[in-house]
């Protein structure tokens, strides 16, 4: 017997070529699934938005599971994919819809971080409040009046999630922020405020950059964590 022959199969070692083989199609497909749809805002083409926003998050949260991402992520990214769906009709039922499927994600990315990690900067936590206090203050009147309960507590639900990302290094924490950035942004068009050029790019970009950071933040940490 050859001494290669003799020597042990490692599963790990097996495993991981087959695992990059769909990831980087998978990570390709999403970025330009996300070129796409931005282009498509961009030029104000509707149906591209349509066709391309539900596809950002199944490919990423696909991505996610064949690079042996936790249940947790997954879950965070499809519930997202739920909101992105509510979130193509325009009404008031869809939005709340929505609100809610990106809350029950951010309660995944909450347990996630939360399990056996440091503790996110206190000096950090306290900015993010003081953010959110600042801003509900400054848009509380001109947002209508059956929506302002329901927005307080989606944002201080995202402003523990944002803050909590910390936690898990660099890129998850630019991915919490991103994520309350491009939220904000929604806000301030429901309060009808003066807003940027092409508001819903920015709002895509910000948020598809969110995702992407956070997922890359999670399975960061959780390569780290393997033995």
């Amino acid at each position: 017997m050859s001494a290669t022959a003799s020597r042990p199969t490692d599963p790990g070692r097996a495993t991981a070529p087959r695992a990059d083989r769909f990831a980087r199609p998978l990570l390709i497909a999403f970025l330009l699934a996300a070129a796409v749809d931005l282009a498509g805002l961009l030029a104000g083409l509707d149906t591209v938005h349509l066709v391309a926003k539900p596809l950002l998050m199944p490919l990423l949260a696909g991505y996610a599971f064949v690079r042996g991402g936790p249940r947790l992520l997954i879950a965070a990214l499809l519930f997202g994919w739920g909101g992105d769906v509510f979130l193509l009709a325009d009404n008031d039922l869809a939005f709340l819809l929505g609100m809610g499927s990106f809350a029950v994600g951010h309660v995944c990315y909450l347990t996630l971080f939360g399990r056996d990690r440091a503790p996110a900067a206190l000096a950090t936590g306290i900015a993010y409040v003081l953010v959110l206090a600042v801003f509900l203050v400054l848009i509380w009147s001109d947002l209508p009046a059956e929506l302002r309960v329901p927005v307080a507590g989606y944002s201080l639900l995202l402003t523990a999630m944002a803050w909590r990302a910390g936690a898990l290094g660099r890129y998850a924490a630019a991915g919490g922020a991103l994520f309350l950035l491009s939220d904000a942004l929604i806000a301030t068009g429901i309060a009808e405020w003066p807003r940027l050029p092409a508001p819903d790019f920015w709002v895509m970009l910000t948020y598809i950059a969110a995702q992407l950071l956070l997922a890359l933040g999670v399975l960061g940490a959780a390569r780290a964590d393997r033995p």
